[in-house]
C-alpha cells in the first residue's frame, strides 16, 4: 500500500493490521504528493464529480 503521511495510516494499529495481512506499506516523502498522483487525481477528480455537484 503507497500511502502519504497523514496520522490515520502512521498508526500502530494500521501497521499492525497490515502486518496480519502480509501487506507492505510504502510511505511517500512528506510534501511530495506528486509520488502519489493517481490517487491525488482520483481524489480531485471525485470531489468535483459528486462533492462539489
Amino acid at each position: 500500500m503507497r500511502t502519504d503521511n497523514g496520522p490515520e495510516f502512521t498508526s500502530k494499529d494500521l501497521e499492525l493490521w497490515c502486518l496480519s495481512k502480509s501487506i507492505t506499506i510504502h510511505f511517500i516523502q512528506p510534501g511530495k504528493p506528486m509520488q502519489n498522483g493517481f490517487i491525488e487525481r482520483f481524489n480531485g477528480s471525485y470531489r468535483r464529480e459528486l462533492l462539489d455537484a
